[in-house]
């Protein structure tokens, strides 16, 4: 399959871009709704999400990117691969990632990926970027206890600040400290991940785990995942 040419770039905050998703009928979508769901929020081509499908058969997947045209290529690739547990879904998640988590069986969302954000370097550009207070407070209020959320970029600036948001939430807790992960947790690397790696050039990662506060003594309760 020939890829399509898209932007590389896409401002959220565009007009044609602020209707939020309907999300589909989910007992279409996967053969089993009940198994635990990863995440990949700017999910891009969806390669990374196909090989993690395929290695999990007992996860379901969901990918959710701005870019149309990626998207329909990448239902169409799983649509010749045959898997059940793998979706992708156009969307806006400033405005769309609520009625989505919203429309899953509560409890289902275990895993959360953010990888290679776009960077929006210029400082008049910061609102555009990916991870905003308003989708951790989504995040926590949807992701299951013990749950994860891992981060990775290749500059450090957007990777500080990704792990300053979640970490000023009191749901999350960074696992392992405030050092950088010296390796990625997950069994697939995504292809900004290799080519970054293959020129000699670092990437930040972190983990954080969804924990729940003791309302009678104010502290953090962690939970197995």
């Amino acid at each position: 399959m020939a890829r399509v040419r898209v932007r590389q770039h896409v401002n959220p905050l565009s007009q044609k871009y602020q209707t939020p998703a309907s999300p589909p009928d989910w007992e279409k979508v996967y053969a089993d709704l009940t198994q635990p769901l990863h995440l990949d929020i700017g999910c891009g081509w969806g390669h990374f999400l196909s090989s993690m499908a395929t290695r999990q058969a007992d996860w379901n997947f969901l990918g959710l990117e701005i870019r149309e045209p990626l998207v329909e290529e990448a239902n169409e690739r799983r649509e010749e691969l045959g898997l059940r547990n793998l979706h992708y879904l156009f969307c806006n998640v400033s405005n769309s990632l609520r009625p989505i988590l919203e429309s899953l069986p509560m409890g289902t969302l275990q895993r959360v990926t953010i990888q290679f954000p776009d960077p929006w370097f210029k400082k008049r550009q910061a609102k555009r970027r990916l991870l905003q207070a308003e989708l951790v407070d989504t995040l926590a209020a949807y992701l299951a206890n013990g749950g994860e959320v891992f981060l990775q970029s290749d500059v450090e600036q957007v990777a500080v600040e990704m792990c300053d948001r979640i970490g000023a939430h009191p749901g999350f807790q960074r696992q392992g400290g405030d050092t950088w992960l010296a390796n990625n947790p997950l069994p697939v690397p995504t292809e900004r991940e290799i080519s970054t790696l293959s020129r000699g050039e670092p990437v930040y990662r972190a983990l954080f785990r969804r924990v729940e506060e003791d309302a009678g003594t104010g502290r953090l309760n962690n939970f197995e995942f």
